[in-house]
């Protein structure tokens, strides 16, 4: 008897990864606007939507995908710090806060020229996260203006646009099937966290277009790294500034040679605080969701320090963005320097369809005498 479309099997899909799960599931009724932006991009939606990755069983596949280094070389760092071709042409930005998050109004993300990529790569690694309203985005376009800004992510675990690998499908109804949410626990992205920092060359700029939002609720929060630093005491930053930890994946694997130890994260070792290559700042990086602990400590003692970094990164309201979402609106924020939270207010109960891209960055580095953003700017920091 053959399989059905919703059983799981087991098949190689790259001659270098030899164990995979590839999951098949019935498409669910795509939400109109979806549909609409899916079909003029000309996606081919005849065999399911989405498109199922053949993700990695063992942790040591998992560990091999992108585990080499290279060089990056950051779009903001060559751009023109008064940014005037990117200013000019729009009909006005917006500051939301003193602290992080911008919105650019009257410009369309997909006519940008090189030069205003540049700036609006450093206007994000000065801001944090911008934001970009009715855009006439297709998938493919959205992944081009990724792969201007570093290596695209192609995720071993998440769905992605049929055709399109490396655009991700942020879709909670599909994700429902597999994983209930409810009030009391609402999801995954409903937690403050920092996007593939266990990957050798964590995420740089990642863009999300929702062409589908809830009318109430749904609201995604951002916080800035820079800030929740300064908002340490000088002394408190000698404490923590060189210090590394342990990254973890969202996703857990097997041993392949102890498959009965149980689920095991990807784990890599990257520096707390790290500088930013576009604006030379320091950055808190550290996040609840994926940070296990700092390197070298006890586990009494890496706790108390990493609790009180995250009571102060989510605590601290002036230094966070909450943006109410409009259909056709493009988020691009720098997870260099931020994390953020996904509001599930809205339970479920109206559709929501969006389409991510991540571009990966350098290997996080830090140096000790690099300014925060504070000092930078003239503010006092002490």
């Amino acid at each position: 008897m053959a399989p059905s479309a919703t059983e799981t099997e087991v098949r190689p899909i790259a001659s270098h990864i030899k164990d995979f799960v590839v999951q098949k599931k019935d498409t669910l009724p795509l939400p109109a606007a979806a549909r609409a932006r899916l079909e003029k991009a000309g996606i081919d939606l005849s065999n399911g939507y989405p498109e199922r990755p053949g993700k990695p069983l063992y942790l040591d596949d998992a560990t091999s995908i992108r585990n080499v280094e290279r060089e990056h070389i950051d779009a903001g760092a060559r751009a023109d710090k008064s940014k005037s071709a990117l200013y000019s042409a729009a009909k006005e930005v917006i500051h939301l806060t003193a602290h992080i998050g911008t919105e650019v109004v009257g410009l369309q993300l997909k006519d940008l020229t090189d030069t205003q990529k540049d700036e609006l790569a450093l206007l994000i690694a000065e801001r944090s996260v911008v934001f970009f309203r009715d855009q006439d985005l297709s998938p493919q376009e959205q992944k081009r203006l990724g792969e201007y800004y570093g290596e695209v992510e192609i995720h071993p675990q998440v769905p992605h646009v049929p055709g399109v690998p490396g655009v991700s499908v942020l879709w909670p109804a599909l994700m429902a099937t597999e994983r209930k949410a409810s009030f009391r626990q609402p999801g995954g992205a409903s937690r403050w966290h920092t996007d593939l920092v266990h990957e050798l060359h964590p995420a740089g700029i990642t863009h999300l277009h929702n062409d589908t939002v809830p009318t109430v609720g749904g609201d995604t929060l951002w916080a800035s790294g820079y800030a929740a630093y300064s908002k340490l005491s000088p002394e408190f930053r000698k404490i923590i500034d060189g210090r590394q930890a342990i990254y973890t994946s969202a996703h857990t694997y097997l041993d392949r040679n102890d498959p009965n130890a149980g689920p095991k994260h990807v784990e890599r070792i990257h520096p707390i605080v790290r500088v930013h290559p576009a604006t030379g700042w320091k950055a808190l990086w550290v996040n609840r969701a994926m940070t296990k602990s700092i390197v070298g400590l006890d586990k009494g003692e890496s706790d108390a320090i990493l609790n009180y970094l995250y009571s102060v990164y989510e605590g601290n309201v002036d230094i966070q963005v909450r943006f109410k979402w409009s259909p056709r609106t493009s988020a691009l924020w720098d997870n260099r320097i931020t994390m953020h939270n996904a509001s599930w207010d809205y339970e479920g109960l109206e559709p929501r369809h969006g389409t991510r891209v991540t571009s990966l960055a350098e290997k996080p580095y830090f140096i000790v005498d690099a300014p925060t953003r504070r000092e930078a700017l003239g503010l006092d920091d002490s």
